[in-house]
């Protein structure tokens, strides 16, 4: 299990943590793993920087789109956060 730190843009970050947007598509430049975690950061590309808001996901499954024709990259089904996965998340910090 790892904890993948990573920048989520503000439409993308909003839609996740509204429930719109049960998945995550990136290229497997981490190796992402069914059990591992997601720390999503809302990244703001306009001003550069981080605007505080962020949200812990856990990847229930992980799936390769090499063979729909986008080698090296992976789209992840994810678990919204809970008590459990922010306690987690205070232990590897």
């Amino acid at each position: 299990m790892t904890v993948h730190d990573l920048k989520s843009w503000p439409h993308f970050f909003r839609a996740l943590q509204g429930g719109y947007k049960p998945f995550e598509v990136r290229r497997n430049d981490r190796d992402y793993k069914t059990g591992d975690y997601l720390r999503l950061r809302e990244w703001d590309p306009l001003s550069e920087r981080f605007t505080g808001q962020e949200l812990v996901v856990r990847v229930v499954t992980v799936y390769d789109l090499t063979p729909i024709g986008c080698p090296g990259y992976v789209a992840m089904a994810l678990r919204p956060d809970s008590e459990a996965v922010r306690e987690l998340w205070r232990t590897v910090l």
